[in-house]
């Protein structure tokens, strides 16, 4: 059986919108995911911001009050009923909790079970690992296994598949599953 390994933040749910929200409110900029052409958030802050960006990853709240990307929890509920899923991404302080509340609110058929919580995702045994942050999807390709971007500006170098959606990946999962069978 096929087991995929999927991220949540910017895969699952949306976590740029309401996190560029409070640093556009707070520093009276127009900071947005279509401006970040690398990982690096902090080179695209004013100044008087730099590092200070990812503090507003540790406000109570963020986490738990995400909005799931369109169509995610559908393909993911489908995808369920014919492989094994597991939720992997990493956290900063008390977003853990967070974490498991909404997956248990909005992926209660996954489950906070399912939820390994790393940095080093190519560690994880999986067969196909979806993700948007280019160090884990060259850590996992490396590994000889399959990675695929959840496609924004900032992973455009990394050379795996890209699919700019959750139907698009629920596509691409099942062409490569098919092709997995024939290999066998």
């Amino acid at each position: 059986m096929t087991t995929l390994l999927i991220d949540m933040d910017s895969v699952i749910c949306d976590l740029m919108t309401p996190w560029h929200k409070r640093y556009n409110e707070d520093f009276d900029d127009d900071l947005s995911v279509e401006r970040l052409a690398c990982w690096q958030s902090e080179k695209y802050v004013k100044q008087e911001c730099g590092i200070k960006i990812y503090d507003y990853l540790d406000e109570p709240g963020l986490f738990r009050h995400l909005e799931p990307l369109p169509h995610a929890i559908e393909v993911l509920q489908r995808l369920h009923e014919k492989m094994e899923i597991l939720i992997v991404t990493s956290s900063r302080t008390f977003a853990f909790t967070e974490k498991e509340q909404w997956v248990n609110e909005h992926l209660p058929f996954i489950g906070a079970k399912n939820i390994i919580f790393t940095h080093r995702k190519d560690k994880v045994y999986g067969d196909v690992l979806f993700d948007d942050a280019p160090h884990n999807l060259e850590a996992f390709r490396a590994t000889g296994r399959q990675a695929v971007a959840m496609s924004y500006p900032y992973n455009q170098d990394v050379d795996v598949p890209h699919v700019s959606d959750w139907l698009q990946f629920e596509k691409w999962v099942d062409d490569y599953v098919s092709t997995q069978k024939g290999n066998e």
